[in-house]
């Protein structure tokens, strides 16, 4: 039905009957919008502590809205502070690290596991690659100081067996880093793959066809066929990874790092937790969150923009 031609009671009517031709499937979307509502958009009225000396105790939103203001004097404090660089490098370089070397491993294992023609292997390289995701940071955190403690752990066996000396890796400022990288796309690699796997399911396989009547091999046809047919679902995930530039992996970190490596594993989030949840300095906390956040926000639409410019359609 042509809206600009509908009257507003018509349309009302039309509306509300597909409102109840569709009831079950709107009910279906209560409860996100619910999470959303609660979790999302009414603790954004907290923000307003980052311009305000709020110490915590009870109160709720009276003891917010009773606190001096002390307009950007947390703010000050922060980037006159030592951690500001230190936070603000280690944050860009890991989550820089992040995207140059875990975003492309989803990509690359959905074009294998695609390319795999026996099904059951296939199913058992999806099974095998999707566990890790399931487990906590915890437990993966744990694994990792079994597997690379100097006190027995079977790496350092083996290096002591090569005539090496034990290295112990979680508290090596060296190190720790790429053991980031590496555990992160050894939990998320399977289950990053699963939204490349079905574009690249919904590429037109009479595309495949024609290529391999030209001639066309393998790589040729990932090349022009594959990589161009999921290059939109490519552009929306990279824009996505960028906005989570400053977001880090917080379980990740807070559950690797120590006092040894604060120095290049330090981060936005866990120099919040420490000061605002364990120091009780909220108000500084939060106008830390909040910085952070209109960063991202900025590098998300400049990547939107840069992506559009490459001829993507984005996100926004």
């Amino acid at each position: 039905m042509n809206r600009e031609k509908t009257p507003n009671k018509g349309f009302s009517r039309w509306f509300a009957e597909k409102i109840w031709k569709y009831r079950f499937l709107h009910l279906m979307i209560v409860p996100g919008m619910i999470i959303i509502l609660v979790f999302r958009y009414v603790p954004m009225y907290g923000v307003v502590i980052a311009f305000k000396n709020y110490l915590g105790g009870g109160g709720g939103f009276k003891g917010i809205a009773e606190a001096p203001w002390v307009g950007l004097t947390y703010f000050k404090m922060f980037f006159s502070s030592i951690y500001f660089k230190r936070l603000f490098s280690n944050t860009l370089i890991i989550s820089l690290m992040r995207i140059v070397f875990y975003f492309p491993t989803p990509i690359i294992l959905a074009i294998m596991i695609n390319e795999v023609q026996n099904s059951h292997a296939k199913k058992a390289v999806q099974t095998i690659t999707y566990m890790p995701y399931f487990l906590s940071w915890v437990v993966v955190a744990g694994l990792m100081q079994i597997l690379l403690s100097p006190d027995g752990g079977p790496i350092n066996v083996f290096r002591q067996l090569l005539g090496m000396e034990p290295v112990y890796y979680l508290a090596s400022k060296q190190h720790f880093r790429t053991l980031l990288i590496i555990s992160e796309i050894w939990k998320n690699i399977g289950y990053g793959s699963i939204v490349y796997l079905a574009g690249i399911t919904g590429v037109d396989q009479d595309l495949y066809e024609a290529a391999r009547v030209d001639g066309a091999n393998k790589l040729q046809q990932i090349r022009y066929i594959t990589l161009p047919g999921i290059s939109e679902i490519i552009a929306v995930m990279l824009i996505l990874a960028v906005g989570r530039v400053l977001e880090d992996n917080f379980d990740q970190i807070f559950n690797l790092y120590s006092t040894a490596t604060y120095e290049v594993a330090d981060v936005f989030e866990t120099y919040i937790y420490r000061t605002g949840i364990t120091g009780g300095k909220y108000s500084y906390a939060a106008a830390i969150g909040l910085c952070k956040s209109a960063v991202s926000f900025i590098l998300v639409v400049g990547a939107n923009r840069i992506t559009k410019r490459l001829g993507s359609e984005g996100i926004i």
